[in-house]
């Protein structure tokens, strides 16, 4: 929806991209309409693009500059109102999101179809690198076949399907009843190709809802992808803890990674509440993630960063001490 010219003004910022020694560091130019926040219930065409789990870019020239124009929301107010709405938390919330309009928003970026804009197309990008480079970083210590994995927060099975084909056998869960019914269903689909009977040598993965915390048993590896970010540092340490608990060998972990330039990039994102945006976003930095493996007797091995237009993962393979 386009504004008047009464009710936005044009910010123009100039961000400096992450860079490496190998690239010449540019700068990042964008001009965007900053909405006040009175109007902000009205960018339903900028929220179908930007919650605030997707890290979006809408400018920057200076960082005082920027500074002000994020005095003008207050996403910890709208926040809580949502968390109140649902009756409590985080958790609440993020099961509240991913039962309904989260659901309908990530199916459709984690799918195939073309129903997606072109911020979302380059989030399944990133994505489907993560899971390439989990598969990868798996498959590096030989076949699958009879490992048994944790996948905790599995979505619409991005990962656990793979798995399941490479003949590991899978126990995966997802607080939304939603994510995990159409896990399921395109589990059916791709394991059972049509026939009565599953493959020779392949295992269904087990399906349940379950959050985080609810989590038992014991595996050979245990993966959670992308769920950190729903969890600030001093829960997610003890996440971190509980998911170290559950697994003999291989614990892999995703999450945004807290630098200042994916901060300020998150917070620029937050001016844009949208109706549907109900879930808080933490950014961790690694050192720690991985003061927190340390804690409970784990240490890192493998590191990865996927990183695209407005996908930001950072990766971490762990083994015990």
């Amino acid at each position: 929806m386009a504004f008047s010219s009464i009710l936005h003004s044009p910010v123009h910022f100039t961000l400096p991209r992450p860079h490496n020694h190998h690239h010449r560091r540019m700068p990042l130019s964008i001009t965007a309409a900053i909405p006040p926040l009175s109007t902000a219930a009205d960018v339903a065409a900028v929220s179908d693009t930007l919650d605030s789990t997707t890290i979006a870019v809408i400018g920057g020239g200076s960082v005082a500059a920027l500074a002000a124009v994020l005095s003008l929301a207050d996403p910890e107010k709208r926040r809580q109102m949502q968390a109140e709405e649902v009756g409590g938390g985080d958790k609440e919330v993020v099961r509240e999101y991913f039962n309904n309009d989260g659901f309908q928003r990530w199916r459709r970026i984690y799918g195939d179809t073309d129903d997606v804009n072109k911020v979302q197309k380059d989030i399944r990008l990133g994505h489907s690198k993560t899971v390439e480079n989990v598969m990868k970083m798996l498959l590096d210590e030989g076949p699958l076949s009879g490992i048994t994995v944790c996948d905790a927060g599995c979505g619409t099975g991005c990962l656990s399907i793979p798995l399941a084909k490479e003949g590991a056998v899978v126990a995966a869960s997802d607080i939304s009843a939603a994510m995990v019914a159409e896990a399921e269903k395109q589990a059916r689909e791709e394991l059972f190709n049509g026939k009565d009977e599953i493959s020779p040598g392949l295992v269904l993965p087990k399906f349940e809802v379950k959050d985080l915390e609810s989590l038992g048993g014991k595996y050979n590896t245990v993966v959670c992808l992308d769920v950190l970010i729903h969890y600030p540092q001093n829960k997610a340490d003890a996440m971190i803890a509980h998911l170290a608990s559950l697994a003999e060998n291989r614990l892999i972990l995703s999450f945004a990674p807290k630098t200042f330039y994916y901060d300020l990039l998150k917070r620029v994102g937050e001016l844009f509440p949208g109706p549907s945006k109900a879930t808080r976003a933490y950014l961790h930095a690694e050192a720690d993630v991985e003061r927190a493996l340390q804690k409970v007797g784990w240490r890192i091995r493998k590191r990865g960063l996927i990183t695209t237009q407005f996908y930001f993962s950072r990766i971490v393979e762990a083994i015990p001490a």
